[in-house]
């Protein structure tokens, strides 16, 4: 997936929310899950859609309702939503190096998601510095707001839809996935990239067969960024790898 595209110096911001339009493909039908998943768990539209505004992190939101409905303590419903989240402290400092000075940009980390973080960690770096926070910003936004009025849909009108076209309700948790697999697809001509990226999906999956599911993701995360800062492939090794490859 190319991300060469040119911003326009004066609105890089409607060049982010251009640029971030592909996302909707998989916010909205996934959004749409969540707010029909809330009312029929108990909550009003309403309040799905101010977990939506509010904490804006799909997988920890349908952990957050599932548990709320099961009666669960309140503390153990934070304490799992943040250990799913803790994965941005991996995306964090990945980005760090192409943040300029502002103080807009930790109101804008309210906006990082793992799709908006695999477009912003290619685009930032091709951008001018003056760009970056209105590119991040427009991005950002139009992806917050697809969630929000996704969620707003699925919470008023997502049984009428799943009533009507019943395919729809086996499909549309699949949509996110499947956008971050496209966006992350490209890393595995990385050396460096596909064996952490690898590592990332056995760690999930051995630890989601084993009963550890609500435990995959952050561990797996984190399996995966440690290998990443710590195997390098040098510019020797790199070089030898490449002639072997010649050679073959």
């Amino acid at each position: 997936m190319s991300l060469d595209a040119t911003t326009s110096p004066g609105r890089p911001w409607l060049t982010g929310m251009r640029e971030a339009i592909p996302l909707l493909g998989g916010y909205v039908p996934v959004a749409i899950s969540f707010g029909l998943i809330a009312t029929q768990a108990g909550f009003t539209p309403w309040e799905a859609v101010v977990i939506s505004t509010l904490v804006y992190a799909g997988a920890s939101q349908f952990l957050f309702v599932g548990m709320v409905a099961a009666g669960a303590p309140l503390w153990l419903v934070v304490v799992m939503t943040l250990l799913i989240n803790l994965r941005h402290v991996v995306y964090a400092p990945n980005l760090a190096p192409w943040l300029t000075p502002s103080r807009a940009w930790p109101w804008l980390m309210h906006g990082l998601t793992d799709q908006v973080f695999a477009l912003a960690h290619a685009r930032l770096p091709q951008l001018p510095a003056a760009q970056r926070l209105g590119w991040f910003g427009g991005a950002a936004l139009l992806a917050w707001a697809s969630w929000i009025g996704g969620t707003a849909l699925g919470a008023l009108a997502g049984g009428e839809l799943v009533a009507r076209w019943a395919l729809m309700g086996e499909i549309l948790p699949f949509a996110l996935p499947a956008l971050f697999l496209v966006l992350v697809a490209p890393r595995f001509t990385s050396r460096r990239w596909a064996l952490a990226l690898g590592l990332t999906v056995l760690v999930a999956l051995a630890l989601t067969v084993t009963g550890f599911t609500n435990l995959a993701i952050p561990l797996a995360a984190a399996c995966g960024a440690l290998c990443f800062q710590v195997v390098k492939f040098g510019p020797a090794k790199q070089a030898a790898h490449a002639q072997g490859e010649h050679h073959e």
